[in-house]
């Protein structure tokens, strides 16, 4: 895959797993109901901040890998095509029909909701072990993976902060329309299908 197409077919990927209801956004529209605009989006930077900290540690982590050992980086992708394979059809088999948006206590300081969406991102191993089985399939073939790796963490998280100001300011509406059970089993057999397809590529690649 060249650049130009592995930007366009991560950014397709990545906007469609951006706006599937998960942790992270009902954290931001839980501040949002309860703490206010402010907080809400502090709680969004904070998470898209520890989506750029895992890209960074995915990215040395992988450059490393890469140059260490051939064999190392083929395990690590039939894993990774594994893992997407497990995650895709879990949600086609059991997608959810809520996420949950039962208010939290209120809690005082900015900066509280900043750390608290830094760390609900960074305190979750599966943001890493996601990143190491999906980014890979969208670096070009002989292209450097730390910035390739880097780059494509920054178009995820700013995207998450561009869904996150949505989420923000369209909050009574877009919160019970992603309450409804319907709504949130489509997109998780929708996300699914993504999995599913990204699984099956990064098994049959051979780079």
């Amino acid at each position: 895959m060249t650049p130009l197409p592995a930007l366009f077919a991560f950014t397709a990927a990545a906007v469609l797993l951006t706006v599937t209801p998960g942790l992270d956004t009902a954290l931001v529209l839980r501040t949002a109901t309860v703490e206010g605009t402010r907080r809400a989006l502090l709680a969004g930077l904070g998470i898209c901040l520890g989506c750029l900290a895992w890209g960074a540690i995915v990215a040395l982590g992988l450059g490393l890998l890469l140059k260490a050992s051939l064999v190392a980086y083929t395990a690590l992708k039939w894993a990774g095509a594994a893992y997407l394979l497990w995650l895709g059809l879990h949600l086609l088999r059991a997608p959810r029909s809520d996420f949950g948006l039962e208010g939290p206590r209120r809690e005082a300081g900015g900066g509280t909701w900043l750390r608290r969406g830094f760390l609900t991102n960074m305190l979750n191993p599966k943001v890493g072990v996601f990143y190491v089985s999906f980014l890979p399939q969208f670096i070009p073939a002989g292209s450097d993976v730390a910035a390739w790796t880097l780059l494509l963490a920054a178009i995820h998280a700013s995207l998450g902060l561009l869904w996150f100001v949505v989420l923000v300011a369209a909050t009574r509406p877009l919160a019970a329309a992603l309450r409804r059970p319907r709504v949130i089993a489509w997109l998780d057999r929708a996300t699914g299908a993504v999995f599913l397809a990204f699984a099956a590529r990064l098994a049959l690649s051979r780079d």
